[in-house]
């Protein structure tokens, strides 16, 4: 069996702490542990600020968020959708000009027909 000593304490401080005890650990030597475990492994004093609480950290990112959101709305409206429609504007294909087929007669010097050839219009006139 281990041996225990007695520390002093303020009674408020001992009566914060055994509170806290009940409530996190079975003994108040495990907590005490535990607690030096926890600066000691994470390498920091219990004099230090760790910085901003979760809930902080959480409403920041939420304001950047809503920012980046209103960005992305904004880009929507005056580039992505405009540019979208001219491009789609450019790929509509109008209907080709269907002109019928011409045929084109040739005759040879004694007037009879000697052959005939298809000539095609596209559309492009040279």
């Amino acid at each position: 069996m281990d041996s225990f000593i007695t520390i002093r304490f303020k009674r408020k401080t001992a009566e914060r702490f055994q509170k806290f005890s009940k409530t996190h650990f079975k003994t108040h030597t495990e907590t005490m542990d535990n607690m030096l475990d926890f600066f000691f492994y994470n390498e920091i004093s219990p004099k230090e600020k760790l910085g901003p609480t979760g809930r902080t950290i959480e409403a920041k990112l939420l304001k950047r968020i809503n920012a980046v959101i209103a960005i992305i709305r904004d880009l929507e409206k005056t580039q992505t959708k405009p540019t979208v429609a001219m491009i789609q504007s450019f790929f509509k294909e109008a209907e080709p000009n269907k002109k019928p087929i011409v045929i084109e007669k040739k005759y040879s010097k004694n007037g009879r027909q000697s052959r005939s050839s298809k000539k095609f219009d596209n559309g492009n006139e040279s």
